[in-house]
């Protein structure tokens, strides 16, 4: 992806998460309370949140930061550098020894926050759409 198209989608979706937030404290605060709502709601809190920490994390591999100075010329066992590896999902940057061995710079950390915040968004739109058709009545014809 082109680095002012995932800027904007950082920028976008960094400015929607807190007003998700905001909004499920206001649906909280004002009665009637409409569950499906709070649930849609969160869902997309937790889908802009991914996205957000998501390109946080392609910004890091993409600019590289310090990630080729981090890179020793000979690791521990006396293996040479052989490549340097920069995967966009999952999120790492890597420097890979002639011992098969690698050392990686991003925290996998970033990638687990990504993908329980996308599962959990998943998870609340569909609970949002089960709760939001269970509270129609049925049609009878």
């Amino acid at each position: 992806m082109p680095t002012p198209l995932m800027g904007l989608l950082l920028l976008l979706s960094g400015a929607a998460a807190p007003a998700c937030l905001l909004v499920i404290v206001s649906l909280l605060r004002n009665r009637p309370r409409s569950l499906p709502g709070i649930v849609g709601t969160a869902a997309l809190l937790f889908g802009f949140s991914a996205t957000a920490v998501y390109c946080y994390g392609w910004f890091s591999v993409t600019l590289g930061g310090p990630f080729p100075a981090l890179c020793e010329d000979m690791n521990a066992s006396g293996a040479p550098l052989t490549s340097l590896r920069q995967d966009f999902w999952p999120l790492r940057n890597a420097c890979v020894y002639g011992d098969g061995s690698t050392v990686e710079h991003l925290a996998a950390s970033i990638g687990v926050l990504v993908q329980v915040s996308a599962g959990l968004a998943a998870a609340l739109a569909c609970a949002a759409a089960f709760l939001s058709r269970r509270r129609r009545p049925a049609d009878t014809g």
